[in-house]
């Protein structure tokens, strides 16, 4: 670890502090639902740990508990996970040049704040060390908050009232994330697009209306960004 290095941790761990308030609700609903949904402590832990994925979690576990086929509870898990395929090509230059090992832990550690928060300083950056730095610091800070307070949320869910509505946090959580990537154009169109098209086809058996809300809004966001893409070149 050296200076450069240890700047860009700093960077991204001081840009990562304020997100970090909105994932401490979100991991205790994750973790409160987990042990809600049936689980023990030690599968909700388990599953904490393996996935590290809020989104896919909550989506997948009203599923899990209902006894739904493999298949959909997998199939699930990836639509609500697309996104990230577009964060990684969107952050892949920023990697240049960096070990398999790093690219690999990297692709564990991607949450949205990280990406929100590290996908433009690293691209103006052009010192690799400073760009691993600025990933790294933030990303296991955001792998800590999530692990301490998913496991409170999975040993205290038995101790916190139903009446809390944590469930509601959670969503302020997602809004909190959601609106500085909505910036970006062809990230609002794929949000709005998506939306819309989850809750109109909300009644779609096996809960496959948010799987295609997903695959609308991946679709319009990628239409959005090739036409911002035209226009430019004009």
């Amino acid at each position: 670890m050296n200076d450069s290095f240890k700047r860009g941790a700093a960077e991204g761990v001081r840009r990562m502090l304020p997100l970090s308030v909105g994932l401490i609700p979100w991991a205790l609903v994750t973790g409160v639902a987990m042990r809600s949904s049936g689980m023990s402590a030690v599968e909700a832990t388990g599953m904490n740990l393996l996935v590290f994925a809020g989104t896919a979690q909550l989506g997948t576990l009203p599923l899990i508990a209902s006894g739904a086929p493999l298949w959909l509870i997998v199939l699930t898990a990836l639509a609500l996970n697309l996104r990230f395929v577009i964060f990684s090509a969107a952050m892949a230059p920023s990697f240049e040049g960096q070990s398999w090992a790093r690219r690999l832990s990297s692709s564990y550690l991607l949450v949205d704040t990280v990406f929100i928060i590290c996908a433009e300083p690293m691209k103006r950056s052009d010192d690799p060390e400073w760009r691993w730095g600025c990933f790294l610091g933030p990303a296991l800070w955001a792998w800590l908050v999530w692990q301490v307070f998913g496991l409170a949320g999975v040993l205290g869910a038995d101790a916190i009232p139903q009446g809390w509505s944590l469930e509601f946090m959670a969503t302020i959580a997602l809004m909190v994330m959601l609106v500085p990537m909505t910036q970006v154009r062809a990230m609002l169109v794929a949000a709005v697009a998506g939306g819309l098209g989850a809750v109109l086809l909300r009644d779609m058996p096996l809960r496959l209306g948010v799987i295609a809300g997903i695959a609308i809004g991946i679709a319009a966001g990628f239409a959005a960004e090739h036409w911002v893409g035209r226009a430019r070149a004009r």
